[in-house]
């Protein structure tokens, strides 16, 4: 296994983390992972999906659709929230497709955009009744 020069210590802050105790590079490991480090732009796009299920309220209304379609009046009755706030966050939604969309007459029924954000939905809830 080929081994570079330890790099110069830096400050460490006061954390409960564990940490190698001396600083030593594995090229053999850096090499094998780095070709599947993610790109600066998707990077970004990941953080931006994240950051639209990083609201309670979002995911609220996450949890309502994974269970059903729903018409904006149904979703603000079940999260309990005013229509024009649940329209706010389902715009959120919208923007990382997360959720979509369609008209029947005036109403407007939302669900789950498709199976990869129900998965999601429930793996990330399932990990934590765990």
């Amino acid at each position: 296994m080929a081994k570079s020069r330890p790099a110069k210590a830096q400050p460490t802050q006061n954390t409960n983390a564990p940490a190698c105790e001396e600083s030593l590079v594995h090229l053999d490991n850096v090499r094998q992972v780095q070709s599947e480090v993610l790109a600066t732009e998707k990077a970004q796009r990941m953080a931006e999906f994240f950051s639209a299920l990083s609201d309670p309220h979002r995911l609220k209304l996450l949890s309502a659709l994974a269970q059903q379609e729903l018409c904006v009046c149904d979703l603000a009755a079940a999260v309990k929230m005013g229509e024009s706030a649940v329209s706010h966050q389902l715009r959120v939604l919208k923007s990382q497709r997360l959720v979509k969309y369609r008209r029947q007459g005036r109403n407007v029924f939302y669900s789950l955009a498709d199976g990869h954000v129900t998965a999601i939905y429930r793996a990330v809830a399932e990990h934590l009744d765990e």
